[in-house]
């Protein structure tokens, strides 16, 4: 049981990371926002999810993401949401039903991030409020446990800070062309708990054959690197469409007690061309 626990609380960081785990910059302007060029109102993403059990690749859920035009406080906002979803057979071993939703305003600096996820048992709730007073980035965090008790903390930070979801959104929209291999980006990524020590490392490119074998697609390769207990540790592997879109088509990821992949399974409404499928 702790192991599909931890597999699909990995699956579900993984494919928040997603694409989002392409390209970052460590510094943004004092807003924290970036120009849109990769996606626009209505695009709809979707996944499967597999792990590899006992040698053989099993399929244990779904994930879907959509972004619409939206308002957050009175302000024109991007609306986007996660869904990740367990299958029946994982369901006869551990329910997994979790739900992400950000807002960002239309230059993508975060305003607002929640986490609902029922593991299990298990049901908890991750929440952040973004301003920038002074050019900083201030965050107000909420939790509620699955026992119910609920903490509130507040940081202040000089550079952006990013949740999983309004950095999938603005790495999207960085220029990969002037990366070098072995490159580093730093990636400051919070939830309700804590800054996570993480970074991306850039690979190189590769043309990616998808599992069935229906599309084969140009790819940046990147790795996402955490530092724990004084020791890194590569957790996932991405291969992103090397075009304007900048879509992950397949995750890698390397757990304690197996490996883990995600593929991309459909897409709809993508602001640019797919140049980078190669028939």
């Amino acid at each position: 049981m702790s192991k599909i626990k931890n597999l699909m609380s990995s699956l579900i960081k993984s494919t928040l990371l997603v694409g989002l785990l392409t390209l970052l910059p460590l510094r943004a302007n004092a807003q924290c926002g970036i120009e849109n060029f990769a996606f626009k109102s209505g695009e709809f993403l979707s996944y499967d999810l597999y792990f590899n059990w006992k040698f053989v690749w099993v399929k244990v859920g779904t994930a879907s993401m959509s972004t619409v035009k939206s308002r957050y406080k009175g302000q024109d906002a991007f609306r986007s949401s996660l869904i990740t979803r367990g299958n029946q057979q994982l369901d006869n071993v551990f329910i997994m039903r979790d739900t992400l939703l950000c807002y960002t305003n239309t230059d993508l600096a975060p305003l607002y991030f929640r986490k609902g996820a029922l593991e299990g048992k298990r049901y908890y709730v991750d929440e952040l409020w973004y301003t920038y007073p002074k050019s900083n980035c201030h965050l107000k965090m909420h939790r509620i446990d699955a026992d119910g008790e609920q903490i509130w903390k507040e940081a202040e930070y000089k550079d952006c800070i990013y949740d999983m979801m309004s950095i999938f959104l603005r790495a999207r929209n960085f220029d990969a062309s002037k990366l070098k291999e072995g490159e580093n980006i730093p990636m400051p990524i919070s939830d309700a708990k804590n800054l996570a020590n993480s970074w991306l490392k850039y690979t190189g490119k590769t043309t990616l054959k998808m599992k069935n074998g229906s599309a084969k697609y140009r790819c940046l390769v990147f790795s996402f690197i955490e530092r724990e207990n004084g020791q890194n540790h590569e957790l996932i592997r991405f291969y992103i469409t090397d075009d304007k879109n900048h879509l992950p088509v397949r995750l890698d990821m390397f757990l304690s007690f197996g490996s883990a992949k995600a593929y991309l399974t459909g897409y709809k409404g993508l602001r640019n061309p797919m140049e980078s499928k190669v028939e």
